[in-house]
């Protein structure tokens, strides 16, 4: 198996690739989604499932049969904040978040085999308002899933590194405080989103 991690500006581009990587026959369970809660088109729609949910824990919110994107929860990552998560990914990190093992996010991502400089360019990308996708596929599946998840613009981990190096950064830092977005900024955003 071959994990492939990718990081999206949007959350529209993510779910677009969720979408088609799932429609590729990647089984949901294989696939997880990391988006961060101030920036995700539809976070009004997890708090909600939660509310309902009462503690059903990622995935446990809606019924299933329905793909990833049905099972979407929230949970604080730290350096992340509040994400819209679902699937492996997102409850490896929040174990790890909760001590149960070393590293979250960075260690989660480059234990499943994502190189760890583009692992701490993904989190950054998440912390600063971006949605992580993650797919684990058969090696022989590896090229044609890439391909898919590139048909979604991702960001190309070493210029974005390179963008953040130039500001100042240096490595993500789980403690440095989660990105919020001012009122204009949401507004902005929310003028851009489909529908």
């Amino acid at each position: 198996m071959k994990t492939i991690s990718r990081a999206y500006d949007s959350y529209a581009q993510a779910r677009a690739a969720v979408d088609a990587v799932e429609r590729a026959g990647v089984p949901s369970s294989d696939v997880s989604i990391v988006a961060n809660k101030y920036v995700s088109a539809e976070y009004a729609d997890v708090d909600d499932v939660n509310k309902t949910a009462a503690g059903a824990g990622i995935g446990g919110a809606v019924g299933a049969g329905a793909g990833l994107l049905a099972g979407l929860g929230m949970l604080a990552i730290p350096g992340l904040g509040p994400v819209v998560a679902a699937g492996w990914l997102a409850s490896t990190a929040a174990v790890a978040a909760g001590g149960a093992a070393a590293g979250g996010i960075v260690g989660a991502l480059a234990d499943a085999g994502t190189d760890r400089d583009h692992a701490e360019v993904y989190s950054e990308a998440v912390r600063r308002g971006g949605t992580l996708v993650t797919a684990r596929v058969p090696d022989g599946d590896a090229a044609r899933i890439e391909a898919i998840l590139a048909a979604s613009s991702p960001i190309d981990p070493m210029a974005r590194g390179a963008e953040y190096r130039a500001a100042g950064w240096k490595s993500f830092d789980p403690k440095a405080p989660p990105y919020r977005p001012s009122q204009a900024e949401i507004d902005r955003m929310r003028a851009n989103w489909p529908g």
